[in-house]
């Protein structure tokens, strides 16, 4: 029986349709409403790194969709919706000029959640995943991070 040899491109061709159905599917953040997000408490949160643990922080969080770019915060950037869930959101974003990223956020309880996130910010990659804890109210001496 003769064997036929994959076409040279063929697994290339394949993903980026599948990269292509995805996005068809994806729609603007502002269109679609975030389940998962409006479970968090709004608060200061503690988040610890899984991969550094240099790189754990601890900042206000008032509106929930700032932890969607925890990389380009502060931004004005378009979002779209991946996925949405009740208890998990998977969102892509691009920042004009300053990178782009795909997060997850997966809440387990109004006061826990982890976030993995990935993209380019600064010209370099980065990837990441923290585990998210509110630690209390807001104090006015601590920066926030908002949308």
């Amino acid at each position: 029986m003769k064997q036929i040899a994959p076409c040279p491109g063929s697994a290339l061709a394949v993903l980026t349709l599948l990269m292509c159905a995805a996005q068809a599917n994806a729609q603007p953040e502002q269109s679609q409403p975030l389940p998962a997000l409006t479970m968090i408490q709004p608060g200061q949160w503690e988040f610890r790194s899984q991969d550094d643990a240099a790189a754990n922080k601890s900042f206000c969080v008032i509106d929930a969709r700032a932890l969607l770019q925890m990389r380009h915060k502060g931004l004005q950037c378009s979002r779209y919706v991946i996925a949405s869930g009740a208890k998990e959101a998977t969102v892509h974003y691009s920042c004009p000029n300053a990178g782009n990223g795909r997060t997850t956020v997966r809440v387990e309880t109004p006061r826990l959640v982890q976030v993995q996130s990935q993209g380019i910010a600064g010209n370099a990659p980065f990837s990441f995943s923290a585990e998210g804890r509110r630690t209390g109210a807001c104090t006015a001496t601590l920066s926030r991070l908002q949308r």
